[in-house]
């Protein structure tokens, strides 16, 4: 009888061992697979560096709450021997989505940029110089024009192999330069280079893991990094200067205004009008610097028109003596 009973307890004994053992080995596993999940999994970091001065620009900043400017993007020229044919159209693009998140601007489509620069025989880069920058804003009733340029973009691989793990890790690294022309005079208002790091890494662990190829969404996250910076100085510094829109028709002492409630000009407002003379060139550099100005007097803005345009018609309350044409401009008063 005493051995049944030594038996049957060794056997329990036994059984709590197997049990103890099976308890560790599933803890064993547990922890091991979530090393194995930690080190396989893709991470991705975006950082931005402060963007550096290329001229000497004042910065402003804006608390301006009136009307939108109007303001275009050329294509960024790409100066690197990387991504032809897509990073400076890229880097454009990004631009172009961050001026219209801001809502301080009417934004020019780029088909409509295109369309004018084709029929100019220009290229649609950031390679034309600020004259016929601001020739081109014109055309197109705008305040400011932006072009630019990524300059450097490089990317390179980083990582360690040890006995049972391995890391990588891809690094994009770009600069974009961009300069911002007024139209009105063709001046540079503000030319700024930001740099942008994007990173991306993984892992295995005992040759499990994931297998990184180069990712392209790095080339965007760099990109964008680098680009943001800009924004707020582009509004600052456009803002610095007295809102204004074209006269795109008169007649009588009704001015048709390429400006209305997209734009946000409140009927009521009331503008100070000038017809545009002759132009006004530096006699040192000989470039376009502003134009002779006549006075139309002022005009009251009493409506919109248009279906879905941004279009207003003001009335001239006061003529000084200049009959008004296309083109020429109203501003806000300082």
């Amino acid at each position: 009888m005493k051995k049944l009973i030594d038996v049957k307890q060794g056997a329990e004994r036994d059984d709590r061992i197997i049990n103890w053992r099976s308890f560790v080995s599933s803890y064993h596993l547990i922890i091991l697979s979530s090393l194995l999940l930690s080190s396989c999994a893709p991470r991705t970091t975006v950082q931005r560096r402060q963007a550096m001065s290329v001229e000497e620009t004042e910065k402003v900043e804006s608390q301006y709450t009136g009307p939108k400017r109007r303001i275009g993007v050329i294509d960024f020229e790409n100066k690197t021997a990387y991504g032809q044919g897509r990073l400076g159209g890229a880097a454009s693009d990004i631009l172009l989505t961050e001026l219209v998140k801001s809502g301080k601007f009417i934004v020019v489509e780029r088909d409509k940029l295109g369309k004018l620069m084709e029929e100019q025989k220009l290229g649609m880069t950031g390679v034309i110089d600020s004259h016929t920058a601001a020739k081109v804003g014109k055309v197109l009733g705008l305040n400011a024009i932006v072009t630019g340029a990524v300059s450097q973009f490089g990317v390179k691989t980083e990582g360690s192999d040890y006995l049972i793990s391995q890391s990588k890790r891809q690094v994009a690294e770009v600069t974009v330069d961009i300069r911002v022309v007024d139209v009105e005079t063709g001046q540079i208002l503000l030319a700024d280079s930001g740099k942008g790091v994007s990173k991306k890494g993984w892992g295995s662990f005992l040759g499990m893991g994931t297998k990184g190829g180069y990712d392209e969404t790095l080339e965007g996250d760099a990109l964008r990094a680098a680009i943001v910076q800009f924004v707020d100085n582009i509004i600052s510094q456009v803002n610095k200067k007295p809102w204004s829109c074209q006269i795109a028709e008169a007649i009588g002492n009704e001015l048709y205004l390429n400006a209305g409630q997209e734009s946000g000009l409140e009927v009521g407002t009331e503008l100070e009008c000038f017809h545009l003379g002759r132009a006004i060139k530096d006699p040192s550099s000989g470039l376009v610097i502003g134009n002779t100005e006549e006075s139309l007097g002022t005009a009251k803005v009493m409506r919109y028109c248009g279906q879905g345009g941004d279009c207003s018609i003001a009335r001239l309350q006061s003529s000084g003596g200049v009959v008004p044409a296309a083109r020429d401009i109203c501003r806000l008063p300082q």
